[in-house]
């Protein structure tokens, strides 16, 4: 028996067709067949994804004039400059057109790379995006934000470029490991609390079940917080208002990342430490809220790792140059409303504190 929520994200340059749940990639073949017959296909993928879940894929390549699978490395690595140039080439050389399709097959870097690159190659070209962890299925596929990463921040280079579909299904999170559900969860959480409340409800009742990977769980909550999230993008698809407010937690997640150099901190989690930090800072103002309060403690079931070694100086500095805005201006009344979020200007040495605190 398959599970599958369709939902249409409309967007100033059409539609994506969302698919999402238990089967969704059997319930998509007939858009997906008419969408790449008789056109070159580039799959981007991970060398470990394709092992575990090429084979799923072979029905649908085989209406293609040609298959090129493009294997890049896993998370945040993938995200560069060179990775993206190295895959342009690759597309030429195998005779790539406007009219080809790009397939991103993976997590959340690699969906954020693959969409990148079809969106700058011969000045855009379609792609679909097969988001295969939880953090990617009900976040980062949607809504059309493509990037790389610089070293000196997060998402540096990059543009929105809205894909013919997104392709959910939630039998592939079966062969994620408990870091990457914990992690991927983070987003789910986050989109619930902001958007859906019986939804955050829902998972705080479950939590103990979707973090055990069980598959009914998964299968209800994954399409619940990706159509939370497609109803703010279609009302704001630029990010000109009220999609920022999905950003809850990134200006010191990304910061945070940046700093330890793209390694020991999965993106989920320091999207979390960067919850808790604005949690703190709105508690230390007397700002508290029953919601937070919950929200708190489910952040802290999911075990997070200890926050990386970082310098105050340096997080300063980029939290300050983060295309986000720690500030949650008059646009995003929702939240201000609940936490009082209406954060002012750090100090390095008030920054520093804040942080070391949340070690503790």
């Amino acid at each position: 028996m398959t599970t599958v929520e369709r939902l249409p994200l409309r967007h100033p340059r059409g539609v994506t067709h969302l698919f999402h749940g238990d089967g969704a990639l059997a319930a998509a073949a007939d858009e997906l067949v008419e969408w790449l017959a008789g056109r070159r296909a580039f799959v981007v993928t991970t060398p470990v994804v394709w092992r575990l879940h090429g084979g799923d894929l072979q029905a649908l390549l085989a209406v293609a004039s040609g298959v090129e699978v493009l294997e890049v490395p896993e998370g945040e690595a993938a995200k560069t400059l060179a990775e993206a140039e190295r895959l342009w080439q690759r597309m030429l050389d195998a005779g790539g057109k406007r009219d080809s399709r790009l397939l991103a097959f993976g997590g959340g870097s690699v969906g954020d790379l693959g969409g990148f690159v079809a969106g700058a190659f011969l000045r855009g070209i379609g792609c679909v995006q097969l988001p295969t962890t939880l953090l990617a299925q009900v976040d980062a596929a949607i809504g059309g934000k493509t990037a790389v990463d610089l070293p000196l921040g997060k998402n540096s280079v990059g543009l929105f470029h809205h894909p013919f579909a997104v392709v959910a299904d939630t039998r592939w999170l079966a062969t994620l490991d408990a870091r990457e559900r914990a992690a991927g969860l983070v987003e789910a959480i986050k989109m619930a609390f902001l958007l859906d409340p019986p939804l955050f409800g829902q998972i705080e009742t479950r939590l103990a079940e979707l973090l055990a990977g069980d598959a009914g769980a998964l299968a209800e909550v994954v399409p619940a917080a990706a159509a939370a999230k497609a109803r703010v993008v279609e009302r704001d698809p630029d990010e000109a208002g009220e999609r920022a407010l999905l950003n809850f937690g990134h200006t010191l997640g990304h910061a945070l990342e940046t700093a330890a150099g793209y390694q020991g901190l999965l993106h989920g989690e320091a999207v979390a430490w960067g919850m808790l930090f604005a949690l703190r800072l709105a508690a230390r103002r007397g700002l508290a809220s029953p919601a937070a309060a919950r929200l708190r403690s489910m952040l802290h079931a999911l075990v997070l790792p200890s926050l990386p070694a970082v310098d105050a100086e340096q997080l300063l500095a980029l939290v300050a140059r983060d295309d986000l805005d720690l500030d949650l201006d008059a646009a995003r009344d929702q939240l201000v409303d609940d936490l009082g979020l209406r954060l002012q200007p750090l100090e390095v040495a008030r920054l520093a504190q804040q942080v070391e605190d949340l070690r503790l």
